[in-house]
This record gives structure tokens, sequence and C-alpha cells, in this order.
């Protein structure tokens, strides 16, 4: 059975969820405390990160690698458009929220809020907070402006740029750090895309001691 070595607020662990399920790959979720470097998910990945996919008699780590390899072997319903430069726009989207968005926003706000009571590492920073805070606001604006020009972030197609922002997205909306009044056009597409069969499992995650909001899983919020 293929399994999937993931944490239930990883953002990364979240973008190959979102992808396995919308190509309709079923996998076993295998939670993991990946911080306490156990020594039988070190062997799966040296790294000591989440996610890491067992795939018949592959195991792969690094989600956006792990992305790709789906899209090559199972390339319908496709993650990412078939013109170079549609192609171009979605990976560049990809590496916006999986590094920029996540070192600026979520590193900050989910690392403080959840991961130091999580990982017993201590109280938060509220100077991070405060700037997570703030960055927040700068990327729904960005992300505005993407969306009052496409359907969809990268283009009229929805692509793994959406996937890779909703999971960033849906880690910060557990812990209600998204003003949701700030733009429509982002809440509607946000609303759209929890919308889809393959953010269901998402939206039932909890962790222990971190009850989401009342909105979080509500499709009509």
């Amino acid at each position: 059975m293929n399994r999937l070595y993931h944490y239930p607020l990883s953002p990364f662990s979240r973008k190959v969820r979102l992808s396995l399920a919308e190509k309709r790959i079923e996998v076993e979720l295998t939670q993991e405390r990946y911080w306490e470097k156990d020594t039988d998910f070190l062997r799966r990945n040296p790294a000591g990160k989440v996610p890491v996919l067992r795939l018949g008699n592959k195991l792969m780590s690094e989600s956006t690698a792990i992305c790709e390899y789906l899209e090559e072997t199972h390339p319908n319903p496709p993650l990412l458009p078939r013109d170079a430069d549609g192609a171009y726009e979605a990976r560049r989207l990809v590496g916006w929220f999986d590094d920029t968005f996540y070192h600026e926003c979520t590193a900050k706000l989910l690392g403080e809020r959840v991961f130091r009571k999580v990982m017993n590492t201590g109280y938060p920073d509220s100077t991070n907070v405060k700037a997570g805070s703030r960055a927040v606001r700068f990327h729904l604006d960005y992300m505005a402006s993407l969306l009052e020009k496409r359907r969809w972030l990268a283009g009229n197609e929805m692509t793994l740029a959406d996937f890779a922002a909703a999971a960033q997205v849906s880690c910060l909306d557990y812990i209600s750090d998204i003003d949701w009044n700030r733009s429509e056009v982002v809440k509607d597409w946000y609303a759209k895309i929890k919308s889809r069969p393959a953010f269901r499992t998402l939206l039932a995650d909890q962790v222990p001691g971190f009850l989401p909001p009342a909105h979080y899983a509500d499709l009509d919020f």
C-alpha cells in the first residue's frame, strides 16, 4: 500500500496530499513527529523532513520533486500547464509560496503559535508573530493582484501553484491568522479550492491542543 509520512500542519505535506487526492492516488497517512528525529524516519529521509512518500517500491522526499514526479507518471488531471510559459508561471508561484510565503508568514506564525508548544521549545516570540502578521497582508494583496486578472493564481486553469498556496494558507487559517475581510477575490479563490474533493481530508485534520476556528471546515464561509 502506498503511504505518506506527513504532519497535519506541514504545508509541504498538505501540498503533496492535495496532489495525490486530485490525481486519485490512494495512500495511507502516517503522522510523523519529524522533529523527534526517529531513527526509522531518518532512514526514510536523512534530511529529517516531511513529507516522505512510499509509492510502490519507491521512497521519495522533497514535496515539489514528489509533485512533479506525480505529474510525470499520472498526467491526468494535469496540475502543470503543457505550454512552456504556463508551466514556468506555475513553477514560479510554487517556488514563491514554498519559499517566500513560508519563511515570511507560515514559519513565523505557525512556528511560534503552534510548533513552539508542540516541540516544547519555549514561548512564542512576539517579534516573529508581528512580522508574520504584517507579511501575510502583503502576500494576500499579491494574491489578489493575480486573481483580479486570472481565474486561478497561475492562469485560467487550476495548477500546482494553487495547491502550494492553499497548503500554506490553510495552515494559517487553522490558527485564525488570515484576515478574510481583506480581499473578497482571495476569499472566493479559497472557498473554491476548499470545495474540491481533494481538500476534504485536510479539513478533517486536528492537532491536539489546537482546535481550528468554526469556519475552518465551512465550504461557504
